[in-house]
């Protein structure tokens, strides 16, 4: 990966339903291209497009097994995700509750 941060690389890779699907998949463990292919309406080599692009996101890893390759996710690439997003969402909480905290009850719309 390039010098971007891990989380916007991997932003950017689930921005497609089929990707967020294979992540889904592989959050039950490990799992061959046939494995995934087989739960989606893709053929194989697009699932195997999409690894690779998940790969390159560092959302997973593979690993050879005899003659396949077995997939997982990637849990620093997973973390990165959730922590940008409990950041920003985590901030926006805060300042919604700051605000909420020193609104008077004249200034709300019902009161």
């Amino acid at each position: 990966m390039a010098a971007e941060p891990l989380h916007q690389a991997a932003l950017d890779a689930l921005g497609d339903a089929n990707r967020r699907a294979i992540l889904e998949i592989l959050a039950g463990g490990p799992r061959s291209v046939q494995q995934i292919a087989d739960q989606l309406p893709v053929s194989r080599p697009a699932v195997s497009r999409h690894l690779r692009l998940l790969k390159n996101a560092g959302l997973v890893v593979d690993e050879p097994v005899g003659v396949r390759r077995l997939y997982a996710l990637r849990a620093d690439g997973v973390e990165a995700i959730r922590a940008y997003f409990e950041q920003v969402w985590g901030d926006a909480a805060a300042r919604f509750r700051l605000a909420a905290e020193n609104t008077t009850t004249s200034e709300r719309p019902d009161g």
